[in-house]
């Protein structure tokens, strides 16, 4: 796995060992940036479920302002630590080794907002659409921010997502890969 663009391209990310982390494709990755390339200079990401760290430190070298990654795994947090050393990414980024809840509480109580939120979960779990609920419950987006949802099954995660709150702006397939663009509905 690497970075694909900007400046800190073609830098190579360490990657976890097993069948706990899906990494992003870099096609995948590599449509989902270029659709987003123009939004990501100084802005605030969140990758909440961050595996290598992959997406926010390809936002990061595109220009984003600071991100926030969040992995629950010990391992993930060593991997990412790691890619954050050899990217000398450290004064922008911020790492937290929790559930994807008590780091989403941490950030309402620090009053933290984001404009682009990576949601990349494990698949066969309904974390993606409890944190675009509690997301939005905790008022954590900046005006016309964008969550980007990462899913294997993307009929389940919209009819698991309150559309009166949020709104799908767009939905892109790469091969069994669905990637959802989500706008707060206002």
């Amino acid at each position: 796995m690497r970075i694909i663009s900007g400046s800190l391209r073609g830098s190579k990310l360490f990657t976890l060992e097993g069948e706990n982390t899906r990494p992003t494709l870099d096609r995948v990755k590599e449509a989902l940036f270029s659709k987003i390339n123009y939004d990501l200079p100084d802005k605030v990401i969140l990758d909440l479920f961050s595996g290598s760290g992959a997406l926010a430190l390809e936002a990061l070298s595109r220009g984003a302002k600071k991100a926030y990654l969040c992995d629950s795994s010990r391992d993930a947090i060593k991997i990412i630590k790691q890619n954050i050393e050899k990217t000398r990414t450290n004064e922008k980024t911020f790492l937290l080794n929790c559930d994807y809840k008590k780091a989403l509480e941490k950030f309402k109580e620090e009053k933290i907002k984001f404009d682009i939120v990576f949601l990349d979960p494990p698949y066969k779990t309904d974390f993606a659409e409890q944190a675009v609920k509690i997301i939005l419950q905790n008022n954590l987006l900046n005006e016309e921010a964008t969550i980007i949802l990462e899913t294997d099954d993307e009929e389940k995660v919209i009819n698991n997502l309150d559309t009166r709150i949020i709104k799908i702006k767009d939905i892109k397939k790469y091969g069994r890969v669905y990637l959802l663009f989500l706008n707060q509905n206002k």
